[in-house]
């Protein structure tokens, strides 16, 4: 555990708090690091820094690409998303969809069905990202915030490895899949000092209500940490618990980075956030890496057909084939993968959506079948 005071950088933040995680996430281990404060507090600046210094997530993504130059026998795969919450709901904020759902799988744990995912091989090009994404995110002007964010982001980097062809079969094999959530939570807010209205109110109460939740979970983990025989955890209560469940008590490497100010004014709320990392240290995460034989690994998957494709071409007498040929059909292929990933999800959405307006379709029939018949049985009562 760490204290800054108003010396400090956010690289000083960041090098005691998150970059060991990073280089678990390189090495296999899913990894989160979220900002926790009340509204004005400095959690933003904290996530994503300002000009001339940069913040926990611009300094990770960087680190990411470092240790992935540094590591020696592996190929890697990153692919990155930009998740808003927003009044309770999910939008992308790296591209226009919206049919959103929070799903899970064997293999992938806990994820957004309909995302959308970028593959990435550079720093500048994450960061476009970002910035992409931070121009589209919900911010408004409140009595504490001229910029006030309205709502929670979760930045996601998935890092897939493979040894290369160099390494023993056996090892070519597994596949590590790292995820690592980049967490900026909304301020808890009261209206008495923020003075919100309208718009600005149903937000505040909102963030409250899913920070509520957050907090609820928290306090449950903390008080059944070690002990086995655990109750349940609430965390389908809201879309912020539900999509940070691994990171919770789970297989994750997590730090909370949790924001005060020290203005008197605010003693009660420094509390209150003072409370939570107390409870949040109690909790006790199970981090392993995350290796998977099954073909789910995008990396696996295309690298077979890389070989097929590489033999093909070998074989029709076209001559050797360059790394950046090899590399631009491999890219082609990773795109074309995840949309039909993301068509699949479409089709699904669709049919859950039909199959649920033709209950409903049902439904109103049997409630009006009903109707008439008691209306029907009214009218004989009476003649």
């Amino acid at each position: 555990d760490n204290v800054f005071d108003e010396t400090s950088t956010t690289k000083d933040v960041y090098a005691k708090t998150t970059k060991g995680i990073i280089d678990s996430v390189v090495g296999g281990f899913n990894g989160t690091v979220f900002a926790y404060g009340q509204t004005s507090s400095g959690k933003t600046h904290t996530m994503q820094g300002c000009e001339g210094e940069p913040g926990i997530i611009p300094l990770a993504v960087k680190d990411v690409f470092e240790a992935i130059e540094a590591s020696e026998g592996r190929e890697f795969l990153v692919r990155v998303s930009y998740l808003e919450i927003y009044n309770e709901q999910m939008m992308d904020l790296l591209s226009k969809e919206s049919r959103l759902q929070i799903k899970e799988d064997p293999d992938r744990g806990v994820y957004v069905s309909g995302l959308k995912e970028e593959i990435v091989t550079s720093p500048t090009q994450v960061l476009s990202l970002i910035e992409k994404g931070v121009a589209r995110r919900h911010v408004g002007e409140t009595n504490m915030n001229a910029a006030s964010s309205r709502s929670h982001t979760i930045f996601r980097m998935v890092v897939e490895s493979r040894a290369t062809d160099a390494a023993p079969s056996d090892t070519r094999d597994a596949v590590l899949v790292a995820t690592l959530n980049l967490v900026d939570l909304a301020g808890s807010e009261r209206v008495l000092k923020t003075g919100a209205e309208g718009t600005r109110l149903k937000e505040g109460a909102n963030i409250n209500k899913s920070l509520l939740h957050l907090g609820r979970v928290i306090n449950l983990l903390a008080e059944s940490s070690g002990d086995k025989s655990t109750g349940h955890i609430p965390f389908r209560d809201s879309k912020l618990t539900r999509i940070l469940e691994p990171a919770l008590g789970g297989n994750s490497k997590t730090a909370v980075v949790c924001n005060v100010t020290p203005a008197a004014t605010h003693a009660e709320e420094t509390h209150s956030t003072l409370r939570f990392a107390m409870r949040a240290k109690r909790i006790t995460n199970n981090a392993t890496v995350n290796e998977v034989v099954s073909e789910s690994a995008l990396i696996k998957r295309q690298q077979r057909e890389i070989e097929e494709l590489r033999k093909k071409l070998g074989g029709e007498g076209g001559g050797s084939v360059s790394n950046d040929e090899i590399n631009a059909l491999r890219r082609e292929m990773l795109e074309a993968e995840l949309e039909r990933e993301r068509l699949a999800n479409e089709l699904e959405q669709e049919r859950e959506e039909r199959d649920k307006a033709q209950r409903e379709a049902s439904a109103k029939i049997d409630n009006l079948t009903k109707l008439v018949l008691r209306t029907d049985a009214d009218a004989e009562e009476e003649k």
